[in-house]
């Protein structure tokens, strides 16, 4: 069984603006997320506390098994995590990608109807918090800039104590 405190990029999504975002090999990583990277909405998106939004590989597989269209980089995230059980964590959650960048968890992303077309009969609440805890998306700010590629090492570095 994998330790599922740690797992890889699994993919680095960007857009110009709204979704899907699109695959790149790798990023540069700074204070207000992806270089490159664009929010069409900078009301719900964007910023220091959404510098970067995260979304793992293993829920797109449940969601797509479940029949919803979903593919990575669709519903927003910046990154999309491998080996990693990101449903576990929350708010002040510490993650380490690759060898510089250190980010932390600020909170859970609200799905907005952009993100329709990922699912079966539109249906975003299934990524909702409050519907469905543990899977939403989870937004971050950047603590550590740097630089990230496809398969660097993704850790949880300090985890709440509950």
């Amino acid at each position: 069984m994998s330790n599922m405190n740690s797992g890889k990029i699994y993919q680095i999504n960007i857009s110009g603006g709204g979704v899907p975002k699109l695959p790149i090999l790798e990023g540069d990583v700074a204070e207000l997320g992806i270089r490159g990277d664009a929010h069409n909405d900078m009301v719900h998106h964007g910023g220091p506390t959404r510098a970067i939004c995260l979304y793992s590989i293993e829920q797109i597989r449940a969601l797509q098994s479940e029949g919803h269209p979903i593919q990575p980089g669709d519903i927003g995230e910046n990154i999309t995590t491998d080996g990693i059980d990101i449903s576990g964590l929350g708010v002040g959650d510490r993650l380490q990608l690759g060898q510089q960048v250190v980010i932390e968890i600020t909170g859970f992303a609200t799905p907005c109807k952009y993100i329709q077309f990922a699912f079966a009969e539109g249906t975003i609440q299934r990524v909702s918090q409050k519907t469905n805890p543990g899977w939403s998306r989870l937004y971050a700010s950047v603590l550590q800039e740097g630089v990230i590629r496809v398969g660097d090492a993704v850790m949880v570095v300090t985890a709440e104590v509950t």
